[in-house]
């Protein structure tokens, strides 16, 4: 009888042993599941990379302590954090130029590098927005949204990727369209001293141009243009297409240079996407201006009207991203500011050696009235004779020859010392000027496509061509008969 007593006892023993037992896996493994829970959350510590500033002088600041290199960019902290970018480095300290401006910063302010400042969000959803050189918003909306990052200064092109100049582009201008044809990717000039028109042409060919997209980068102008351009010359239905990148001349040299690399790089994205886009840059030279003070804060020293040798390596580098790849286009026209209406100007000899063409606008013709006042002598397309037609060709340099013999001799025409019937070919310049000049002149709220203008070309070329009789009878209003001297009267006789 005490066997089973035993024997029952011992068995409820074991029982309550791996009841235990299983009590103390289970707690186990709930404290493993909730380790490896923390384990998750734990990251190793990533050390950051810190300097001090240690030197500000104008525009110039050294930080000590950090590594980065040419074209990252920082942030200083100070009463407000303050972006920078390095533009050189001296010994063992980074020379940056501050983003905005340094007012606040002390000595010893922590510098922390920016990691991805090199790239810029681009993306469908630019259309229509009006940003900085930072892509900040001007617009009064949320920050634009960015599905994609580009580099910011992309890789220069393959030129053997690059696609040939076959199609003309209609540009809405008609002296441009039939004395300049442009051909879509095609890079352009409008060189030109202040105040002649630059900017008011510029928006007649945002308005008019045929393209999907139309990406503006406004370097360096005056304020309230920026609100005129996308008001007046774009308009509501022409703001749904285009991108506006801004950077007035009262933003910092690196904004405004940012600027111009920023609408760049959006001008790619779209033309990536099989797409053909119109880059409008006011102006090149402000761009060349802002990297001149980087240059010379940076300790480059000038080589040509305080211009430093950065100014000459960017220029061709931001030019030559434009022009056709692929299924999409560039076309790009940069504005060129002639200081004192001198085209001999470094910025404006070393674009127009870049370009594939450059128009010129007179301030003579501009103070007489005409607009827009292409000086057609001056200008030249250097892709109109692949695009056009033996018959263009020949209408074209009918009315350029008899422009510039005009043009040649207006002085002696202007003081009435030419005596009509002296020579033909001046004969006929005097009578189909007015044609030339009713050619180049187009109000600026009314676009001439490109079919119109080659007709209207043919007309006043074949008009000359006609015009072989003698030279006309009536003298120009401005001509003075020759008058005579008198007879000497005879001596009197008694």
């Amino acid at each position: 009888m005490g066997y089973p007593l035993k024997k029952t006892s011992l068995n409820l023993l074991v029982m309550k042993m791996s009841d235990a037992t299983a009590v103390r896996q289970a707690q186990l493994g709930r404290f493993t599941d909730r380790l490896e829970g923390l384990s998750a959350r734990l990251q190793a510590p990533s050390p950051v990379e810190t300097g001090q500033l240690v030197h500000l002088s104008g525009m110039r600041l050294e930080v000590a302590g950090l590594r980065s290199p040419i074209g990252s960019r920082c942030q200083i902290w100070g009463k407000v954090p303050v972006e920078a970018e390095v533009i050189g480095f001296h010994g063992d300290r980074l020379v940056m130029m501050c983003e905005g401006s340094a007012e606040g910063l002390r000595p010893g302010a922590i510098v922390e590098p920016l990691e991805g400042s090199d790239r810029i969000p681009v993306g469908p959803g630019l259309l229509g927005r009006v940003i900085d050189g930072a892509g900040r918003p001007l617009d009064g909306f949320s920050p634009p949204s960015g599905e994609i990052t580009v580099p910011l200064q992309g890789a220069p092109l393959n030129p053997m990727d690059r696609g040939a100049l076959e199609k003309p582009l209609d540009v809405g201008i008609r002296a441009i369209n039939s004395l300049l044809t442009v051909a879509r990717g095609q890079r352009v000039g409008l060189f030109a001293g202040s105040g002649v028109g630059k900017s008011t042409l510029l928006g007649m060919m945002t308005r008019f141009t045929e393209a999907d997209v139309v990406v503006v980068g406004l370097v360096g102008e005056r304020g309230r243009e920026v609100r005129e351009f996308v008001e007046d010359s774009l308009g509501p239905q022409g703001l749904k297409k285009a991108v506006v990148v801004a950077t007035p001349a009262d933003t910092s040299p690196l904004m405004r240079v940012a600027g111009c690399w920023r609408a760049t790089a959006i001008a790619e994205y779209f033309r990536a996407q099989g797409l053909n886009v119109l880059l409008l840059v006011d102006s090149l030279t402000r761009f060349a201006q802002a990297q001149r003070e980087i240059g010379l804060a940076a300790g480059e020293p000038p080589v040509s009207r305080g211009y430093t040798p950065s100014v000459f390596s960017l220029m061709p580098n931001l030019i030559e991203r434009a022009g056709n790849l692929g299924s999409g286009s560039i076309t790009a026209f940069y504005t060129v500011l002639t200081e004192g209406d001198d085209l001999q100007d470094p910025i404006a000899d070393s674009a127009r050696a870049i370009l594939d063409g450059h128009v010129v606008l007179s301030r003579t013709m501009a103070d007489s009235g005409l607009f827009p006042a292409i000086d057609i002598e001056a200008s030249i397309s250097r892709a109109m004779l692949q695009i056009t037609d033996g018959s263009q060709q020949a209408h074209a340099r009918q009315v350029r020859d008899v422009h510039a013999t005009y043009q040649a001799n207006r002085d002696l025409i202007a003081m009435g010392a030419y005596r009509a019937g002296t020579d033909p070919k001046i004969d006929l310049a005097i009578r189909h000027h007015k044609a030339v000049h009713d050619l180049i002149e187009q109000p600026l709220d009314q676009p001439a496509n490109f079919d119109s203008s080659l007709t209207r070309l043919a007309q006043v070329s074949e008009a000359m061509e006609q015009d072989n009789g003698p030279a006309a009878t009536q003298m120009p209003l401005q001509q003075k008969p020759v008058e005579t001297m008198p007879a000497p009267l005879a001596p009197a006789t008694r």
